[in-house]
């Protein structure tokens, strides 16, 4: 029998810096890693301690330690660090390792072609979204995004596929913590869509992002929670406004997205 703190349902509880296994070392050493987001090529230790809070000092150790261990790289003429080979290996390893992509992407690409649009598939960062692929249907309005690349969790389908599987416990916590980072102007509209998308879901079993995030762009995004409810995915369909209207997402876009979800949750019978 294994140890039941380490068999907790992540999915219904989320896990707290307070819980005993928990290593806050560890977590602060991730927090610098993750300070180098898409497009942040060179930081120097101030500007790493003023994004995780830290004090420099901390900071100076963990940049030495992740350089020594091949995370990072310091470039003296410039006296700041970049991302290192190490972590490539890992993001590498990861992608190879994980099956659910290889099977999802000949299904994505399906689908891509016939709706003329984006296809994509992510799971949770923080409040962030981070895309584990992406396929592009359109080749005269194709979406700036890559692999890797994160998106919001509020506005966009994705993120809110995302949110509205989840109980309504972590639910809450997460709404809270994305009102924590939102403009005090803007969070009522944002909280409405997220509500708005809960119910959605509910109700139709896929939800939408109707321009909130991009206004040239309306999407339907449906989540997938695996077998054991340790983890969730979300796909998103996106398209510009002409031609995705939220008739064709409900109606069409949004019932090939839950099929391609169900097709890709039987082939890997729920394990990813």
């Amino acid at each position: 029998m294994g140890n039941p703190r380490r068999e907790a349902d992540v999915f219904s509880r989320g896990v707290a810096a307070e819980h005993p296994q928990f290593v806050s070392a560890v977590a602060r050493a991730f927090s610098v890693l993750r300070c180098f987001e898409h497009g942040v090529q060179y930081l120097g230790n101030r500007e790493i301690a003023k994004r995780t809070g830290l004090p420099k000092p901390t900071v100076s150790r963990f940049t030495f330690t992740l350089s020594a261990l091949g995370y990072l790289n310091y470039s003296p003429e410039r006296e700041k660090y970049c991302l290192g080979t190490a972590v490539l290996g890992l993001g590498h390893a990861f992608m190879k390792s994980n099956d659910v992509l290889a099977i999802a992407r000949p299904l994505m690409r399906e689908l891509a072609a016939q709706a003329q649009a984006a296809v994509m598939i992510g799971a949770a960062d923080g409040l962030r979204m981070v895309l584990l692929d992406i396929c592009q249907g359109d080749a005269t309005f194709q979406l700036k995004l890559d692999v890797g690349a994160r998106v919001p969790h509020g506005s966009t389908a994705l993120g809110r596929a995302d949110l509205a599987a989840r109980p309504l416990a972590i639910f809450e916590t997460r709404l809270a913590e994305i009102e924590g980072e939102c403009e005090p102007a803007t969070w009522p509209r944002l909280r409405a869509g997220i509500l708005r998308a809960r119910q959605d879901y509910e109700n139709y079993g896929f939800c939408f992002s109707l321009g909130d995030w991009n206004p040239d762009v309306f999407a339907v995004g449906v989540p997938m929670v695996s077998a054991d409810r340790s983890r969730v995915l979300a796909f998103n369909c996106s398209g510009r406004v002409s031609v995705m209207t939220r008739e064709r997402l409900m109606h069409d876009i949004g019932p090939r997205l839950l099929a391609l979800r169900n097709s890709v949750y039987e082939l890997t019978e729920g394990r990813f």
